[in-house]
């Protein structure tokens, strides 16, 4: 089909036009690379702060996983694994090639009488398989979205007109061929830089409530690091079909070369996610109804400390250590006072172990205040779950994706509100954890964590100990906290050591330290050891910002695992479900060349609700042992903010 007989086909489709919301969750999908868009290319749409998504991709010869988060309402991130079928891996050339990046969108407009507008980077500070940059625009007509945009790098395959930025600066006339070093920093100079440039466009089509049309010109460089077979077409088009808001699937012809799939998982928990049931205590009537309030909030897994009466107003004293977000929390509270008929004004005090987490009434209200309830003596309670879960390795040189599917146990036992031992057990149901045994390139200064797929391959020795440790907490003064810990604390370490931290709760920063002695584990993850042993510990500040863009800033100096020493930087936005994205980056006294590929430690993480629990990952480009942290249950700056949003 000709570009004219397109436009007649388009025009028809205009003329059938309904109504849609332009940034719609339910009529909007990412793209094949994890971005909002059309096929290929991106557009200007974006969905609400705290949404994410997976998209899995099966091209020729991409074939590529893509996680993508949406931190605040302007901004989308997104990193990937990819599989280049026919590509062979350097070393390894019976392998196809693997590779990891990062990408980011920013929207610089929303629609109103002109088009939304975006700019975005893909694969940044990555290999420059998929590095290329891009401004598009967007403008919604009913059931059409129209998508008009410019591309460089590796959108830049048909080199349509001059790159405007060339007559600001003729320094964007040359795109650098390689990348410094080995690859893995932010080089400013190649961004947005090229001869010339291409035109993509496209539009997205509603066929009803299920179905979407796509058709864009496509303009992914095909002669380029990547061996695309000759395109039959500069156009890619087709169908996805919706399951529902959150599933759906693609299908595609790219380019008249090849027909794609694929897959793609979203959700915006704000709108979508259900957390939790509330239980209620059957308590028998007529009783208290202060008494019934207990018996509902223990039921749903909260304490209660203490009940103060002051007219015409209740101030609960609440300490829980299971729900992991607020709303979950407010929603117990209102539904277990609505079930005990409690009709006065009720104030919430809640603490996590001993330490003061929301003060929502002071002293003086106290002091004015009748005691209705005061728990006595010690409380003793455990809480434990079980659960199937799946533990992925992706991108290993060994194959795209090894997995386990992992029957897990998490056990918490609070001997008292300060002192509580908690375990994570598991057993591999199945794995092919097995298949990996190339061993890491790089392991200076230390071995502490290129050599994961030991500890993987350990999985398959029956139940392992994830985690078995205990910690003691305690305010030694008003706004001075510490923490005591011993035991198992993660797969590949044990050892001891405390944390400080002074904390004022109406302040947007926090300091402290922390230091431990640690003992790397044996691979078969018992009670065993490796011959290694370290000293780390860190000097930590916090900073939160209320106001404009709210984000948590933490910034840490010290000595890592592997001896070496420097700062890591971290960002994270979190929200009131529990939702929380954030990105670091560490740099330490390692060279760039003593590091090798990736130049140095970073990476995203997240921890998203998916099927009514919440997933927790940290990735990043690659695994190297310097700039690695000790990875502990808790620590006192995060149970203290824990409840705290900054929305």
């Amino acid at each position: 089909m000709n570009l004219r007989l397109y436009s007649l086909f388009l025009s028809g489709l205009f003329f059938l036009s309904g109504n849609i919301n332009s940034d719609s969750f339910q009529f909007n999908s990412y793209n094949n690379h994890g971005a909002i868009g059309i096929i290929n290319m991106p557009s200007a749409r974006f969905y609400d702060e705290s949404s994410f998504g997976i998209t899995v991709y099966d091209g020729t010869p991409d074939q590529k996983i893509t996680l993508t988060s949406s931190p605040f309402d302007w901004l989308e991130a997104s990193f990937f694994y990819t599989n280049i079928q026919g590509l062979p891996y350097p070393g390894y050339e019976y392998q196809d090639y693997k590779d990891k990046g990062f990408n980011l969108k920013l929207r610089l407009k929303e629609q109103g009488l002109f088009p939304a507008l975006a700019i975005g980077i893909n694969d940044i500070a990555g290999t420059g398989f998929y590095s290329g940059e891009y401004i598009v625009g967007s403008y919604e007509f009913s059931n059409l979205d129209f998508h008009l945009g410019l591309g460089w790098g590796a959108l830049n395959g048909k080199n349509d007109i001059r790159n405007p930025f060339v007559y600001l600066d003729n320094s964007f006339r040359n795109r650098p061929p390689g990348f410094e070093d080995e690859g893995g920093q932010l080089e400013p100079s190649r961004y947005f830089s090229d001869e010339d440039i291409s035109i993509f466009f496209g539009l997205s089509y509603i066929l009803g409530e299920k179905m979407l049309f796509k058709f864009e010109r496509d303009t992914t460089k095909t002669d380029g690091l990547i061996d695309y077979d000759n395109s039959g077409s500069d156009f890619s088009f087709g169908l996805e079909y919706k399951f529902s808001d959150n599933f759906s699937l693609g299908i595609f012809s790219e380019r008249d070369d090849f027909i794609s799939l694929k897959f793609l998982y979203k959700q915006s928990p704000n709108k979508y996610i259900k957390n939790y049931r509330y239980k209620s205590a059957n308590v028998r009537k007529p009783n208290d109804k202060y008494h019934e309030l207990r018996q509902n909030l223990s039921r749903n897994g909260i304490g209660v400390n203490k009940i103060y009466k002051k007219n015409e107003q209740l101030g609960l004293e609440l300490t829980q250590f299971t729900h992991g977000d607020l709303s979950t929390l407010d929603y117990i509270l209102d539904e277990a006072i609505k079930d005990s008929n409690i009709t006065e004004e009720v104030l919430i005090n809640y603490k996590i172990v001993n330490l003061d987490v929301i003060k929502s009434y002071d002293e003086s209200f106290i002091d004015d205040s009748d005691i209705i309830f005061n728990k006595r003596g010690k409380r003793r309670k455990l809480n434990t779950n079980t659960s199937i879960n799946i533990r992925p390795f992706i991108a290993a040189r060994e194959g795209f994706l090894k997995a386990a599917i992992l029957a897990e146990n998490d056990t918490e036992y609070l001997f008292k509100d300060n002192l509580i031992f908690s375990s994570n057990l598991k057993i591999s149901l199945w794995d092919n954890f097995q298949d990996l045994t190339i061993p890491p390139r790089d392991t200076y200064p230390n071995q502490v964590r290129s050599d994961v797929k030991d500890y993987l391959r350990g999985f398959n020795d029956g139940i392992v100990i994830g985690r078995a440790q205990v910690d003691y907490f305690k305010t030694i003064k008003k706004n001075h906290h510490i923490m005591f810990s011993s035991g198992i604390f993660e797969e590949m370490f044990n050892g001891y050591g405390m944390e400080y931290l002074y904390f004022v709760p109406d302040r947007n920063y926090a300091f402290g330290f922390e230091a431990f002695k640690v003992f790397k584990r044996d691979y078969k993850l018992q009670f065993g050891m490796l011959d290694y042993e370290t000293e780390t510990g860190h000097l930590n500040f916090y900073y939160r910002n209320y106001k404009y863009i709210p984000f948590d800033a933490k910034i840490s100096y010290g000595k890592y695992l592997a001896g070496d020493k420097g700062a890591t930087i971290e960002l994270s936005r979190n929200f009131r479900n529990g939702v929380e994205f954030g990105a670091f980056a560490t740099f330490t006294d390692v060279s760039t060349k003593q590091f090798g590929e990736g130049s140095f430690d970073k990476g995203i993480f997240f921890n998203v609700p998916i099927f009514r629990n919440y997933i927790d990952y940290k990735w990043r480009p690659l695994t190297k042992d310097p700039g690695q942290k000790l990875l502990r249950k808790n620590n006192l700056h995060d149970l203290l903010i824990k409840f705290k949003r900054i929305e």
